[in-house]
């Protein structure tokens, strides 16, 4: 079963997560502050952190870098009212994989939270499978039957994140402050050329195909069947 560490001071939005959990038969583990899931993380396995960030005492900002600091590695989702761009930069700078803004949606919470957990688990593993094509992280490599392409790092952190997240959209700049780097300074053509050059290397392999959705980005799809 998987453990939800829900870290919320108020205490209604606190049940309304935990009911919205439970729903879909995850495990929530409930926490009022900071400290209180410092206590339960010292005790027991959380697959996955659900946290505010505006609370008494330590707030969500600190919780998570001291975690990250720690060696945790669950997927962690920030739920706040604060939703400036700064705001947002901070909660991924310091670690935090995913981001809601109040008032949470529970169908967008439920989709976001298995996004997560689908992605933690192929990090975990560190490599991608779909149908007779493998990912492997570590050796940047892309295999099909007996042919293996070893890809230029961007190349290949650009294609793990599209197949991470099969069908969601990301935009140029989301994908540029993820692979190069707030403070990159190159600019969004990159993305673009990036993605050409994956079309050209993989454009008639069946198992998946990159596409641009127009005045948005990219995402990519999979065909794992064929």
């Amino acid at each position: 079963m998987i453990h939800i560490l829900v870290v919320e001071d108020d205490f209604h939005i606190r049940r309304l997560l935990q009911d919205i959990l439970l729903d879909e038969n995850y495990i929530p583990v409930l926490a009022e502050d900071a400290q209180k899931a410092l206590d339960i993380l010292d005790r027991q396995h959380i697959d996955l952190m659900i946290t505010d960030i505006m609370m008494p005492g330590m707030d969500g900002y600190s919780l998570t870098r001291q975690l990250r600091d720690s060696g945790y590695d669950f997927p962690i989702l920030m739920i706040t009212a604060k939703e400036t761009i700064q705001d947002k930069r901070e909660g991924f700078n310091i670690g935090a994989d995913d981001y809601m803004v109040k008032p949470v949606d529970g169908e967008e919470l439920i989709l976001r939270v298995k996004a997560l957990l689908r992605r933690a688990k192929i990090v975990n593993e560190r490599k991608i499978i779909l149908g007779k094509v493998s990912l492997n992280y570590d050796s940047l490599t892309v295999s099909r039957d007996m042919e293996r392409i070893t890809l230029p790092q961007k190349e290949f952190f650009l294609l793990y994140k599209l197949l991470s997240y099969p069908n969601t959209i990301f935009t140029r700049m989301q994908l540029m402050d993820e692979i190069w780097g707030y403070d990159s300074q190159t600019d969004e053509h990159t993305v673009s050329v990036h993605i050409s050059r994956l079309r050209e290397r993989f454009g008639d392999w069946p198992e998946f195909d990159i596409i641009t959705v127009r005045g948005l980005g990219y995402k990519a799809v999979k065909y794992e069947d064929l």
